[in-house]
């Protein structure tokens, strides 16, 4: 196998699991928490429980009226993961900044299913310490996350061919 090869396998394997992994964690919220309430876990660190996200990061935005979420969360988002999905093949990305793009690529279209098919996104996980806490998030959040993370740490693998 080349490294090539190898590239686009570890690629797809990213992008696949990704969407496979909030999906499914996804639908066990859906099932499973919907109409449950919040459940605590490690000293309170952890809790669990459903909520929809109408909005974009942290629920900005969920007040603005229907259509221009609609035109900012799908339309625009689509548009911007087609960009990310182009930038990254044109530009013949690898290593860290093309893993990134992948993880980036694939939370940010699984939550984008989410407002397409419901018109909102699912979350279910909150993290923290006493009054300092996350917002609530899913798998995809986490994987956008990390995709920007490695994409930051990999800049010096963009540009040009290699391998």
């Amino acid at each position: 196998m080349s490294i090539r090869t190898g590239s686009r396998a570890a690629v797809a394997a990213a992008i696949l699991s990704t969407i496979g992994c909030d999906r499914v964690t996804k639908h066990a919220a859906v099932t499973h928490l919907a109409d449950a309430p919040w459940r605590s876990y490690l000293g309170d660190m952890v809790r669990i429980g459903y909520a929809e996200n109408t909005g974009g990061l942290l629920g900005i935005g969920s007040g603005l009226p229907p259509g221009v979420r609609t035109a900012i969360f799908a339309v625009g988002t689509g548009l911007l993961l087609a960009g990310l999905a182009v930038l990254a093949l044109r530009g013949r990305w690898v290593g860290l900044s093309l893993l990134g793009a992948a993880f980036l690529f694939a939370g940010g279209i699984s939550n984008w299913v989410d407002r397409v098919t419901r018109g909102a996104v699912v979350d279910f996980v909150n993290v923290g310490i006493g009054p300092l806490r996350t917002g609530i998030f899913n798998v995809a959040d986490v994987a956008i996350f990390m995709g920007i993370g490695l994409f930051l740490v990999g800049g010096r693998d963009r540009g040009g061919a290699r391998g």
